[in-house]
């Protein structure tokens, strides 16, 4: 059981960073999974006053708030309609909509887990994540170079997702409709080229490329793999171009 010390409902950005380079504190999202950690927290930093939960969209991508809760990710119609279905498909599974209705998308990308759904599907797609840094300056990185650097005392704001025409399907597979998945997989294609995310296998999502739906499995399987209670290693690389091959054939009936 997780247990805080004290509580900060930040008035601002700065606030909350400033509080939050102090190592015993911690930023809260929805505390979906967070309420199961350990450990004593000095000062849990609460983003809810910030205007950080909407979800815009303008001519040229989606702007999802850090505290967007998965639910709102689930149901906006402009994502549903430009990604035919694969924003919904990606969360879906996840405990239930009681569940969803607090845990966040900022949440969901910033503990970088590997059972995480949100963050295979935006890894297969053309996403930056919005850090806050201190001092008013705030800095976007490809969600790519932001799922290989440690956690820091950055404050993630928003998730970017840019319209540049790419299509995507996410397909999981797991042994029980809410569980956490086996494996997970978002497929997505752009100008003849495939990308590829794969999650859970346990470890974060690992991303590749390719120009063809064979190579792209060859490189997906080339990805490391382990064991855990869920599935073997070995398991998880077939499956991979199983659902690789799934999501592909999909994208081409589109």
């Amino acid at each position: 059981m997780i247990t805080i010390r004290e509580y900060l409902k930040a008035d601002s950005l700065e606030q909350a960073w400033s509080a939050n380079q102090k190592r015993p504190n911690r930023v809260l999202g929805g505390m979906g999974w967070m309420k199961m950690s350990g450990g004593t927290v000095s000062t849990a930093i609460d983003l809810s006053g910030l205007g950080l939960d909407q979800i815009e969209e303008t001519g040229e991508e989606f702007v999802i708030g850090a505290m967007a809760t998965l639910r709102q990710f689930e149901t906006h119609e402009g994502l549903e309609k430009y990604f035919r279905g694969a924003v919904r498909e990606s969360v879906r599974h996840i405990v239930g909509v009681q569940f969803r209705n607090c845990a966040t998308v900022g949440g969901s990308v910033w503990l970088r887990a590997g059972f995480s759904d949100p963050l295979t599907l935006l890894l297969a797609l053309d996403c930056a994540v919005e850090l806050y840094q201190g001092g008013g300056k705030t800095v976007q990185i490809p969600i790519k170079e932001f799922c290989q650097m440690k956690p820091d005392n950055s404050i993630l704001t928003a998730v970017h997702i840019r319209k540049t025409g790419r299509q995507v399907v996410y397909q999981s597979f797991r042994n029980t409709e809410t569980d956490f998945p086996v494996l997970a997989v978002a497929v997505s294609r752009l100008d003849g080229i495939y990308r590829a995310a794969v999650g859970a296998r346990p470890a974060k999502a690992m991303a590749v490329t390719a120009q063809n739906v064979e190579q792209l499995i060859e490189r997906a399987q080339a990805l490391p793999y382990r064991d855990n209670l869920r599935a073997s290693a070995e398991y998880r690389t077939m499956l991979a171009g199983v659902l690789i091959r799934r999501a592909a054939e999909e994208l081409e009936r589109r």
